[in-house]
């Protein structure tokens, strides 16, 4: 019972704690993608990562994926935009690496950040110096 009751008060707080590793990740990577940016207009596909993407910086939510200069996804990489496509599983990164920069997820309790070297080159970006050694040929 102790163990239990020591499991519950834990969990939220270990929760939390990937919560604000997460965003501190995101905050990272989407402001190294787009630097040049003072206002960045984002679009996800899954409402947890939209409360995610509200608490950002310079970051601002849009409803429609059109007009995103950054698409955060989480389903579908197959929406048609000239916005940075980023997504949150190693799946849709390899269903999508003709179009998708890059990825972060979680794998075995540890976050995985991947960038396409490919596509980065497509949309011209360049990342820092801290990120490079994210940045794959491939797959």
């Amino acid at each position: 019972m102790k163990k239990l009751l020591f499991f519950l008060l834990l969990a939220p707080l270990l929760l939390a704690s990937d919560i604000k590793t997460e965003q501190k990740i995101y905050t990272l990577i989407i402001h190294s993608l787009l630097p040049q940016k003072k206002e960045i207009k984002v679009w996800c596909d899954d409402k947890a990562k939209k409360e995610l993407i509200d608490s950002i910086p310079k970051v601002r939510y849009i409803l429609n994926p059109e007009n995103a200069d950054f698409l955060l996804l989480s389903k579908n990489q197959k929406i048609q935009t000239k916005g940075v496509k980023f997504v949150t599983n190693l799946k849709l990164l390899e269903a999508g690496k003709d179009s998708v920069v890059g990825g972060f997820f979680w794998q075995k309790g540890r976050p995985n950040i991947l960038f396409l070297k490919k596509n980065l080159q497509k949309h011209h970006i360049k990342l820092p110096k801290s990120m490079q050694e994210y940045i794959e040929e491939d797959i």
